[in-house]
């Protein structure tokens, strides 16, 4: 196995692991907001917290500092992924990158079609249009995993590119559509922190700590400059070197490396305890009917299917582009449904978008029933759809 099949290897298995840790969380949250605990629950995620350095104060309550700033981390190791697949891996050429693209784009167009044309008659919840559009990488190849030999390689491989798109283009929607009140002041002052870090870059420096400083720095910046303060985790990793002057391994493999671990065990576990937690006493089936759940559900379920398998057949039929070596068009379609899993980005648009409890609370029912009912379908049709031994033919063929 070579150096980069490895690579891809671990991360596939990490994202696994804490796919199944994800679960735990997000049961722990429905546990704790549905039992006596609820209060403690409540009180503990609106503890505040405030760091003063002279004149300048950030204090907010912790499930801000959850979702503001463990989760630039998170973003941080997105942008090092990105960057990654756009220069050495699957997004590096036009002919590689061309049907994940399509794929991808369909499949934040036809979810967010189908919120806006659900949430239509009631404005105050059109904002929402974005919460169904993104793919939890983690939840998916967790669930591609369970399928075994019956999922092959390059399956796996095309899922991967698609959600890293996916990421690409919710961080392109929260800097576009979920800032407000922004200042020139404060985001030219981030500009400056990122000019550093790209100077840095040129200067061949590889080591951790300036790129540290240039991310707390352009963190601080940008959470008071009205744009959402988790894109300075991807302005700095876009920066980080990913080979060193003289061609060999550079810093930014080996944060992304290092960060997987923090980030799937603790960061985005703690991200999901925060987040998940439903009042079950108050659903009702009108709660079920209703525009927010209902367009995030069906946006999840049903837009993700048409948005991607749409295009990827079209592409394919036009002779734009090929399948897979070694995938069918069942296989495929199980793909589909897996990107129908929301939960992680679909949960923190959805905080960006709504602030109300009771919206709230609507959204994470949507995510849940869409994400839930995607990865049930995307598994059983995976799981019909591969023979390992039809498999292990098609790839040595």
């Amino acid at each position: 196995m070579n150096k980069a099949m490895q690579r891809l290897d671990n991360f596939l298995h990490k994202e696994t692991s804490a796919g199944i840790v994800l679960i735990i969380a997000t049961v722990l949250a429905l546990v704790a907001s549905n039992s006596p605990l609820a209060g403690a629950y409540d009180s503990f995620l609106h503890m505040h917290m405030s760091i003063q350095v002279g004149d300048l104060v950030i204090d907010k309550g912790l499930s801000h500092w959850i979702n503001d700033g463990l989760m630039a981390i998170f973003f941080f190791l997105v942008g090092l992924e990105i960057k990654r697949e756009l220069v050495q891996g699957e997004l590096s050429s036009v002919d590689k990158a061309l049907l994940p693209l399509l794929a991808a784009i369909g499949g934040m167009a036809g979810p967010a079609l189908i919120y806006y044309a659900t949430n239509i008659g009631s404005p105050e919840t059109v904002a929402g249009w974005a919460i169904p559009a993104a793919t939890d990488i983690a939840f998916a190849l967790g669930i591609l995993a369970l399928v075994g030999s019956r999922a092959p390689v390059a399956l796996k491989i095309l899922l991967l590119a698609i959600a890293i798109i996916d990421d690409l283009g919710a961080i392109i929607i929260i800097a576009l559509f979920y800032s407000e009140d922004m200042s020139v002041l404060a985001l030219g002052t981030a500009a400056i922190g990122v000019a550093a870090a790209v100077v840095l870059n040129r200067a061949g420096v590889n080591r951790t700590f300036p790129y540290v400083a240039c991310l707390i720095f352009v963190w601080v910046c940008v959470l008071k400059s009205g744009v959402h303060a988790t894109l300075a985790g991807v302005l700095i990793a876009l920066t980080v070197p990913l080979t060193k002057p003289d061609g060999s391994e550079g810093l930014a493999p080996k944060l992304e490396h290092g960060l997987h671990v923090w980030v799937s065990f603790l960061i985005l576990p703690i991200f999901a305890f925060a987040n998940a937690g439903i009042d079950l006493s108050g659903i009702t089936l009108n709660m079920l009917f209703s525009p927010v759940p209902l367009g995030i559900a069906a946006g999840l379920f049903l837009g993700k299917q048409i948005g991607v398998f749409a295009v990827m057949f079209g592409l394919t039929k036009l002779g734009l582009t090929r399948m897979p070596r070694g995938v069918n068009w069942m296989q495929v379609y199980g793909l589909t449904c897996l990107t129908g899993v929301g939960f992680t980005m679909s949960l923190f648009i959805g905080g960006l978008a709504f602030t109300d409890y009771d919206t709230m609370n609507e959204v994470r029912l949507g995510v849940l029933l869409g994400s839930i009912f995607s990865g049930v379908l995307g598994y059983y049709v995976l799981f019909r759809a591969g023979d390992p031994a039809k498999q292990k033919a098609a790839q040595t063929a």
